[in-house]
């Protein structure tokens, strides 16, 4: 019997962007996570200029838009 492990502990973010109704987050072994951007209610109502000014927290394990308060984890998009 074989399993699916997701590793969380180990993902980091390198990249975001979003289209008009996804985030995409392409990580650092090289998968990409695309969630709703509904999902996130700051994320969806804020503007593309806001969406676009986004940092990573602690080298890629998240990522922060200071101008809409909002903090996302990777592991937590894994995890969905």
């Amino acid at each position: 019997m074989s399993t699916s492990v997701i590793k969380t502990s180990e993902a980091m973010a390198t990249e975001v962007w979003f289209d008009s109704d996804m985030m995409h987050v392409r990580l650092l072994d090289g998968r990409e996570i695309s969630v709703p951007v509904e999902w996130f209610p700051k994320l969806r109502n804020a503007s593309d200029e806001q969406r676009k000014k986004w940092r990573l927290i602690g080298k890629g394990i998240g990522i922060h838009w200071k101008d809409i308060d909002e903090d996302i984890s990777v592991a937590a998009l894994l995890v969905g």
